[in-house]
């Protein structure tokens, strides 16, 4: 069962057992059961719950999924302007723009201080003595207003 399927189901059972619950509670006061006050606190809290469910299964959207795009680490994210994302060494040449498409397609406006967000795609490749040197694979521009991907011209190496 996917998460928006669970989400809808849980909402629905919610709904159901909270009308049951505050069907219940009013039976309750009327005959003045002496749990009467209990089942307030229980059918508050589901009642709480349904609406929490209610609201996440609005907002919820499901991850942006690209045919071709490998899994990787965001390893840095400064909520401002750029997101850097680790290959693994092996990473193969045909992933690369997919990758970084599924990664700028999964950032949202609402977590950034900026309207336009670098992500980079990097590697580290060793330099010698135990140390390591990044390589940029690749660039985006995501501009989260018009809610669009740019590429970035290519850096030659000769520069």
């Amino acid at each position: 069962m996917s998460i928006p399927e669970l989400i809808q189901t849980a909402t629905g059972w919610l709904a159901w057992s909270g009308l049951a619950l505050s069907g219940i509670t009013l039976i309750a006061f009327l005959v003045r059961w002496e749990q009467r006050f209990r089942l307030i606190g229980v059918t508050s809290f589901n009642l709480l719950l349904l609406a929490s469910c209610w609201a996440f299964g609005v907002s919820y959207t499901p991850p942006l999924a690209i045919e071709g795009a490998l899994t990787v680490p965001v390893v840095y994210d400064n909520s401002t302007d750029l997101v850097v994302a680790q290959a693994s060494a092996d990473f193969p040449d045909a992933a690369i723009k997919p990758t970084l498409e599924q990664l700028a397609g999964n950032l949202h406006a609402g977590g950034y201080n900026s309207p336009a967000v670098h992500v980079r795609l990097r590697k580290l490749e060793p330099a010698g003595d135990g140390v390591s040197q990044p390589v940029i694979l690749g660039e985006v521009i995501r501009d989260l207003h018009q809610n669009i991907t740019l590429p970035v011209a290519e850096k030659s190496h000769a520069e």
